[in-house]
């Protein structure tokens, strides 16, 4: 069977540079060192973190587990923190490192800046994903709104006269026009920011325009990772070809590869270069069915 190794794939910037903070920070500093949350979300990555002295807390709301941390250091995620998770770090007198993704940077200092000119926000993202918390927090609660899919807009009543609609760095670029699509049907006076990332829209991109050519799709990458679920779902809905989402080679189901001849293979931006090869060796050890 033939492996079509789908690029770009794997690591962006933002998680390069999240990992090696995290990693410099467990050899090198005294005391505690925790991640706030996630810092990406794979397991494999937070596996070999934990082997390097990097301690995991994790919980939805990261006020409340940063509360579980009295001395030491803590590193803030890729997926960014609100202003107010700082400060409580500073009153805690903990010190704190942000690993926060430069999209994610330039997405608050946005908000922020769309706020003081007077916009209301409509931002489009997922919810209970920390990318979200981290840009409603920049902002005042009255001024922002978050919205997931078409039936969100459809119950909104934002009554300001300007509105910015942005978007979380992560997500589907197809099915985020259709929900600008519908804000705009609604507010056309709207003023359209789109914030996904390059990294997600190439990768997203990449792999619908190769699945044309394959008959299965496998994206490697953890089932929380949103960009990981996004790449399974943009191969199916904009490609018609199956994707499935696995973990690591031990995922793999040789159901899915009956009669299939090629077999595309991509991977979420957090996912490590060697789970990604084990997978490709799985895969390329399978034979090509006979005609």
């Amino acid at each position: 069977m033939e492996v079509v190794k789908i690029t770009p794939r794997g690591y962006c910037h933002g998680v390069v540079k999240a990992i090696n903070i995290a990693r410099e920070s467990g050899r090198g500093l005294s005391g505690p060192v925790y991640a706030l949350g996630q810092l990406v979300h794979n397991q494999h990555v937070l596996d070999d973190l934990a082997g390097q002295g990097v301690q995991l807390i994790d919980g939805d709301d990261r006020l409340a587990i940063l509360d579980r941390v009295e001395s030491g250091t803590v590193i803030f995620s890729a997926h960014g923190v609100s202003p107010a998770v700082r400060a409580r770090a500073i009153a805690k007198g903990l010190h704190w490192i942000d690993a926060t993704c430069p999209d994610v940077i330039r997405t608050h200092d946005l908000a922020r800046d769309v706020v003081a000119g007077g916009h209301f926000i409509i931002y489009v993202g997922k919810k209970g994903h920390p990318e979200p918390e981290g840009v409603r927090g920049e902002v005042p609660s009255d001024r922002f709104v978050l919205v997931e899919n078409a039936d969100d807009v459809a119950s909104l009543d934002v009554r300001h006269d300007k509105i910015a609609i942005l978007t979380q760095t992560t997500i589907s670029i197809w099915d985020t026009e259709e929900v600008v699509a519908r804000i705009l049907e609604r507010y056309p006076s709207a003023v359209v920011h789109n914030e996904i990332c390059r990294a997600t829209q190439d990768r997203q991109e990449a792999a619908v325009a190769s699945a044309a050519q394959c008959d299965v799709v496998i994206v490697v990458g953890d089932r929380r990772s949103s960009n990981s679920r996004r790449l399974v779902e943009v191969v199916r809905r904009r490609a018609g070809t199956p994707a499935y989402l696995v973990d690591n080679a031990s995922e793999l189901d040789p159901t899915w590869f009956a009669g299939a001849m090629r077999v595309g293979v991509t991977s979420g931006a957090s996912t490590p270069s060697e789970v990604t090869r084990a997978v490709i060796r799985a895969l390329e050890s399978v034979p090509a069915p006979v005609a």
